[in-house]
């Protein structure tokens, strides 16, 4: 099988380092293909870019997000673009498989066109565009049809790699929706659909004015909220309350915590013990850490 293109050179980084890897193989590559338009967009910067009209995630970057967004099936794709010349990959023939039965246009772009429309460093050769993903009000999120609500609520976190991390974890824990505020914390921007992976195609997503608001209102739809907070006394392996029906893991800032108003409207605090040197763990990780906990307690009946 040759090379997705006709003459250009070897792709750097396409083939996507330590890549995540798709399920079968694909024929019919290049069917409704076409020349791209070069729209340029800023890059996702680490501190991240504050957006405040909605939720984002309308440009997924990243083969296993596109994989994601394409199999799902949430939302509308409206074109996939891919580099001229990318070595074959099952999860090339994944993508090209999975846009044709999406109706979703296929796009060959050079790599200076991507690299110019990319807003994270390494795309890995494959970007999509798609509907924005919709908001889901607070009071619904909390009214599981099929699933016992439990949701991650973040509080004031502003790096995209934190929250796409976070974002992962927390759908193969079994989060079912994540509530974030409106200002002042990053959204769902090309970064983080990156580092989630695809997680994002199957969360329900809650805007929200203010946190401590939000919790108030959490309480009043009988939803339990942990707040990880590394000065509780209490460890989250050793809270007292039931965990089993609606639940709320509340995470605070990267370099703050918890807000002070957050902490109070929290139904308990919980902390993570530390055995190390070092005093504390990064969100992304003290996170995934008590999502996969609360977890365990909920299946664990």
């Amino acid at each position: 099988m040759s090379k997705r293109s006709s003459g250009r050179g070897g792709p750097r980084g396409a083939t996507g380092r330590g890549g995540e890897r798709g399920a079968g193989r694909a024929s019919g590559r290049g069917a409704g293909r076409a020349s791209a338009p070069g729209p340029g967009q800023r890059r996702d910067r680490p501190s991240g870019r504050r957006d405040t009209a909605g939720i984002g995630g309308e440009q997924v970057e990243g083969r296993q997000a596109v994989r994601e967004l394409l199999l799902a099936g949430r939302r509308p794709v409206r074109e996939v673009w891919i580099v001229d010349g990318l070595d074959p990959s099952s999860e090339l023939d994944d993508i090209e498989r999975y846009a044709t039965r999406r109706r979703a246009r296929v796009v060959v772009v050079s790599r200076g066109r991507m690299e110019s429309a990319a807003r994270t460093d390494n795309p890995q050769g494959v970007l999509a565009h798609a509907q924005p993903l919709d908001e889901v009000d607070l009071d619904a999120a909390c009214q599981g049809s099929k699933r016992v609500p439990f949701l991650l609520v973040l509080d004031g976190i502003t790096d995209p790699q934190n929250v796409g991390a976070l974002l992962r974890s927390a759908e193969c824990a079994g989060v079912t929706g994540v509530v974030m505020a409106r200002h002042r914390a990053v959204h769902v921007t090309p970064t983080v659909t990156k580092v989630a992976a695809g997680a994002i195609e199957y969360l329900a997503f809650s805007m929200v004015p203010g946190i401590p608001a939000a919790l108030a209102r959490l309480g009043e739809l009988g939803v339990t909220t942990v707040g990880l907070d590394a000065g509780a006394s209490r460890s989250v392996y050793d809270i007292d309350i039931d965990v089993s029906g609606p639940v709320a893991l509340v995470l605070g800032s990267e370099h703050q915590g918890l807000a002070a108003l957050t902490r109070r409207r929290c139904t308990v605090l919980a902390s993570i013990p530390q055995h190390g040197a070092m005093p504390s763990l990064n969100v992304a990780a003290a996170g995934a850490v008590a999502c996969f906990e609360l977890a365990r307690r909920r299946s664990s009946g």
